[in-house]
């Protein structure tokens, strides 16, 4: 791993500058977690109605999200992993990528993960997403299904 100068608009930037994106990021899931922790997205139709479900009659990968998010924000993990296994197991790898990027940027140094590292877990994370997809629309799957 190689280590890049910061950009010289990383380095003349105040600290509270280069963490703002991140930070932001952060509020803005926290309001949508608050947001689905009132309003509970169990009840049919309380936020809306899926319109790939609506059109097709099978569950999209994101299907179940918001109830994961909603059973998350009331401490009950595996109720939120039957509504949507992927994203619930998803919310690690995330968090330490956001966690990176916010220390990096506290830092002012940059450190990009190598080009071919990102590649592969890219390419990982879409196959996994499409069986996911898959599998939870299959009589076998059913129990990925929300």
């Amino acid at each position: 791993m190689t280590l890049t100068a910061p950009a010289a608009s990383e380095t003349s930037a105040s600290r509270a500058g280069r963490v703002r994106g991140p930070l932001l990021l952060a509020g803005g899931v926290l309001v949508a977690s608050l947001a689905l922790h009132l309003r509970d997205p169990h009840g049919s139709g309380s936020w809306g109605y899926c319109p790939w479900f609506l059109m097709t009659g099978s569950y999209c990968p994101g299907c179940g999200g918001l109830r994961a998010v909603n059973d998350l924000t009331h401490a009950d993990g595996a109720a939120a992993a039957t509504s949507n296994l992927y994203f619930v197991a998803s919310i690690p790898v995330l968090v330490a990528l956001w966690g990176r990027g916010l220390v990096q940027r506290w830092r002012g140094v940059r450190r990009p993960l190598p080009p071919r590292l990102v590649a592969v877990a890219a390419t990982a994370a879409v196959v996994l997403l499409a069986v996911f997809a898959v599998a939870r629309n299959l009589p076998a799957g059913a129990w990925l299904a929300p």
